[in-house]
Parts: C-alpha cells; structure tokens; sequence
C-alpha cells in the first residue's frame, strides 16, 4: 500500500470541480506497486474520447510499465533532473503528436489536440487515484529513435504515472519541492483582453 496523498488543493479563486482542484504533479512515487491496469485504460480511454479538430485524434502514446525495457528506454531518454524521481513512477507515458497525416498534408492543430488529450487523461487518473506528472525534460531524439518514429510524429511530452509514494525518499530539494505551497499567476494576469 503507497502513502496516502499530502492535501494539494489549490487555492482557487473561482470554485472548480473538486477533481480539478485537487489534481497536482507529484514527484515521490511508489516504487513498489504496479499500476492498476484497469485505471490506466480509463485513463487512456478518456484521452481517447477528448475533442480534436475535425475528429483527426492526432496524439499517439508509447505505454511503458515499470520493470519492462521499455520503461528503462524512457528513463534514458529523460534529462539527469527526472530521471532521479521519475523511474519509480509504475508507467511512464510518451505523448506524441502526429503532426502531418501519412499524404503530408500539415495538422496544425496537433499539439493543441495532444495537450487536451493528456489533460483529460490526467484528469481522469487523477479521479481514479493516480497521480500524473508531466515532464517537458527529455530527449525526443532518443523516444523517436528506439520507437522507430516517422518523422510526422513528434515526441511531445513524457509523463509518470502511479501512486504516490514516499517523500522522504526524495532528493532534499525536491522533498521541499513536494510540499511547497502551490501559486498560479492570476486570473487578471492571465486574460489580457475581456470585454
């Protein structure tokens, strides 16, 4: 059994649906569990029904579970700083964006597309009691070459997913990390033009 999530409830200044306030990227994972299988192909099925232009889907998702090679092969790709929390996680997911389709014809909207698809993969793993963090931190170069990429599909964004573990068993500086209070530039910030 992992340790139970700290409170990471944003502070919000509009109420939220719970799951959304409650949804944070954890850095201390359970190295021990495997992954529920059944929650990551409810999470994967909510990516799979989020909106895209023209209904194109334009995301792809290289799935690689803790102990396999695979796993072993995202770890690598991964920059020094991830690497050292990032292996617990029980499955490490590349995001991919399919940005030409096979006639070369440009999908512009592909990384928008991608995003909504992890958002609501997270969201919905988030729901079911995993913890996703995202990381821009890798090597797309060495995913495109061990997963043999056509050079349409571009590695995105690799993220962790798993319970949470043990903060103490972080670097010093990410068990501050961990636990610091979470900030958001506001609303008023945010939106440059309303009328």
């Amino acid at each position: 059994m992992s340790t139970p999530v700290i409170d990471r409830t944003a502070p919000t200044e509009h109420p939220v649906l719970d799951v959304l306030a409650g949804r944070w990227s954890p850095r201390a994972y359970d190295a021990q569990n495997s992954i529920d299988e059944g929650k990551l192909a409810t999470a994967l099925e909510a990516a799979r029904w989020s909106p895209s232009a023209n209904n194109s889907q334009p995301w792809r998702f290289i799935v690689a579970r803790r102990g396999t090679a695979l796993h072993a092969q995202v770890v690598d790709a991964l920059v020094g700083f991830n690497q050292a929390w990032a292996a617990n996680a029980a499955v490490l997911v590349v995001a991919i964006a399919e940005t030409e389709t096979a006639d070369g014809t440009p999908i512009t909207h592909a990384f928008y597309d991608l995003g909504q698809a992890v958002a609501h993969f997270s969201v919905q793993a988030h729901h079911d009691g995993l913890l996703v963090h995202q990381m821009s931190g890798f090597d797309p170069e060495v995913v495109r070459e061990f997963a043999d990429l056509e050079e349409r599909f571009v590695p995105a964004t690799v993220f962790a997913v798993g319970e949470f573990g043990d903060v103490e068993a972080l670097p010093e500086v990410l068990q501050e990390r961990e636990v610091a209070p979470r900030v958001r530039r506001p609303i008023a910030e945010t939106v440059i033009l309303s009328a």
